[in-house]
């Protein structure tokens, strides 16, 4: 299968992007498993759908990509769905990973900094109470561990100890056009992202709401360090929105890639937010 150059995918201003969207994985479960105290809700428990995805900022400048999902060890162990790699879905739209610039990791848990070590030498960017919180002893209590992998954390430390790792305080400038934005809630140091496109500017919203009920109905996810801080977080992008956001991204929703524009290269797995192509891959 040829591939579109990867500049046909891309806009050609500095600080305007693609945004990707791609689903990487999936799970199936239940409404009680997902949302905290949910018979609080008085709602009868009903099965649910969890995908994973991990996102790319992308012009003909540079490429940055937003959390890298979790490993096939990771999968395998515990009994997650991997659609594709990562990196091979990376490929698929002409990038690859060790050409990428830099990598914002929204925050520690398995699924979203279980490849990092697979991005050559793009420069790691992550929310330095996120990184502080898991090199703690607190870290290793059985309700914060279970959602991250040791092995992973040790190589994010072996990271930040070469200088590949830069650690940041609230907010920081990753390129023109993105930031990161520390917001805590379901871990300490949990980050969003903002994307400028020429769609307007998109909030990649990872995990301050896995799905878009949880934000709609401020119902919090049950996986949270500080639930106070996860409440704090929908007000913060409801004010996002109205202060001009467009585009709302949630992190493990099985309906968003139907919000978006869908991909021609990844069908069914991929949508887009800004400037691309419509071309097709040729056989």
């Amino acid at each position: 299968m040829s591939m579109p150059p990867a500049e046909e995918l891309a806009s050609d201003r500095d600080d305007d992007y693609t945004v990707w969207i791609i689903k990487y994985g999936t799970r199936q479960t239940t409404r009680r498993e997902l949302f905290l105290n949910y018979d609080l809700y008085g709602e009868p428990d009903a099965p649910a759908t969890m995908d994973y995805f991990f996102w790319v900022a992308r012009n003909r400048h540079r490429t940055v990509v937003i959390d890298t999902g979790f490993s096939e060890r990771a999968a395998i162990a515990r009994g997650r769905s991997m659609i594709q790699h990562p990196v091979d879905a990376l490929a698929s739209i002409g990038v690859e990973a060790r050409d990428v610039d830099a990598v914002v990791l929204t925050h520690a848990h398995y699924d979203h900094i279980g490849n990092a070590g697979l991005f050559g030498d793009a420069t790691l960017l992550m929310a330095r109470r996120e990184m502080e919180f898991w090199a703690s002893s607190v870290a290793q209590k059985r309700l914060f561990a279970a959602y991250t992998e040791q092995d992973e954390l040790d190589a994010l430390a072996a990271a930040r100890r070469r200088g590949r790792l830069e650690l940041f305080d609230g907010s920081i400038d990753v390129a023109p056009g993105i930031e990161a934005l520390e917001l805590g809630g379901h871990t300490p140091g949990m980050s969003v992202v903002t994307v400028r496109t020429n769609a307007g500017t998109v909030l990649l919203a990872s995990d301050t709401m896995h799905l878009y009920e949880q934000y709609e109905r401020e119902m919090p996810f049950s996986g949270v360090t500080d639930l106070a801080g996860m409440y704090l977080c929908y007000a913060t992008i409801r004010s996002m929105l109205d202060q001009g956001v467009s585009h709302l991204v949630a992190g493990h929703d099985p309906i968003t890639l139907s919000r978006f524009t869908p991909s021609n290269v990844l069908p069914g797995l991929a949508a887009t937010i800004g400037t691309t192509t419509t071309a097709v891959p040729a056989d």
